[in-house]
């Protein structure tokens, strides 16, 4: 059967740009595969962490999933450290993996920035935990961004090396699952920054925990130039926060942004934003009243988890006990 395995990092303040980027695909693929949706709350600590506040975000990110639109019956949700498999596979990759491939990470590079000589282990070795996530559950298939693309690769590198090294085929290279063309959302205030998880407060983001009059008010602010509303995709490359805004309405009703462009070609703003806001806030809108309600309600939200990581363990267990015949650890 073909597996889904993604996961997210517990950082809080989810807004649109998640739900765009990921989550709203993830509702899509439960239909068609059978999917595990991690929170990767130990990648989380590659940088320093409030304890409080990991806690929180954790449930927050457990919330989002359901609110969406994730069945927890239906999928798999968990938080990954409590499936030890993680970092037991991890370790055993990172004794197979050359230093070469880790050199060539990119993220990394961006994230030590000039303090490389004292980033930490966790931040160097992340790839490495990244592909035990994966693979301990021999998924199929991974749903990634851009920025995690050089990761899956690495991670079928590791597989491919594993299988290799012990003579036998069986972890599968697990396929990016890519839905096409990204969207790609950014700030209200300035089309040319990316939406941000910080300032959570402020009219540059929308928050999947908005209300539907929040969301509405945040659109109708949007900063927009002077001109009517673009009659071509060749007039959005100077035009940022036109680009943006149609980007957004496009993703929300499913249609391709050269349908999007066409259908207000020449109206003013305040009318588009207006068809925006009402497309927004139905979403959205329902979205935030959910998870506001499920983030209060921690019993649900850590049932669900605790179920989740024994579904977890009952796909993992048996995947890392072979694992460990094969490499020669003795189970006595």
């Amino acid at each position: 059967m073909n597996r889904i395995f993604s996961g997210v990092q517990p950082t809080g303040n989810f807004h649109l740009g998640n739900y765009l980027g990921a989550l709203r695909n993830w509702v899509k693929l439960q239909h068609d595969y059978e999917c595990i949706f991690c929170i990767v709350d130990l990648h989380a600590l590659t940088v320093p962490q409030d304890p409080k506040e990991l806690t929180a975000h954790t449930r927050e990110v457990a919330a989002a999933y359901i609110a969406a639109g994730i069945d927890p019956e239906k999928n798999i949700i968990f938080n990954q450290s409590r499936v030890p498999g993680h970092t037991q596979l991890a370790w055993l990759f990172s004794c197979l993996t050359p230093l070469g491939w880790l050199n060539r990470m990119t993220q990394f590079k961006e994230k030590a920035g000039k303090h490389r000589e004292n980033a930490g282990l966790g931040l160097y070795a992340y790839p490495v935990l990244m592909a035990a996530d994966i693979l301990l559950y021999k998924a199929t298939h991974v749903p990634v961004g851009e920025d995690q693309k050089q990761h899956l690769e690495l991670a079928r590198d590791i597989a491919g090396a594993f299988n290799r090294r012990y003579g036998r085929d069986f972890f599968p290279l697990p396929e990016p699952q890519i839905f096409g063309t990204a969207t790609r959302v950014m700030s209200l205030r300035d089309g040319t920054k990316k939406m941000s998880k910080s300032d959570p407060s402020d009219y540059s983001r929308i928050n999947m925990t908005d209300s539907a009059e929040m969301v509405a008010q945040k659109i109708r602010k949007a900063k927009t130039d002077p001109k009517p509303m673009p009659e071509s995709l060749a007039e959005l490359e100077d035009r940022p926060e036109a680009a943006n805004l149609l980007g957004i309405y496009a993703a929300l009703t499913d249609h391709s942004l050269e349908e999007t462009v066409r259908r207000f070609a020449g109206k003013g703003f305040s009318e588009f934003k207006e068809a925006l806001a009402d497309v927004a806030t139905v979403t959205l809108g329902r979205i935030g009243g959910e998870m506001q309600r499920l983030k209060a309600d921690h019993a649900y939200i850590d049932g669900v988890l605790r179920r989740g990581a024994e579904r977890a363990e009952a796909i993992a267990g048996p995947i890392l006990r072979e694992v460990e015949d094969i490499t020669g650890l003795l189970r006595p």
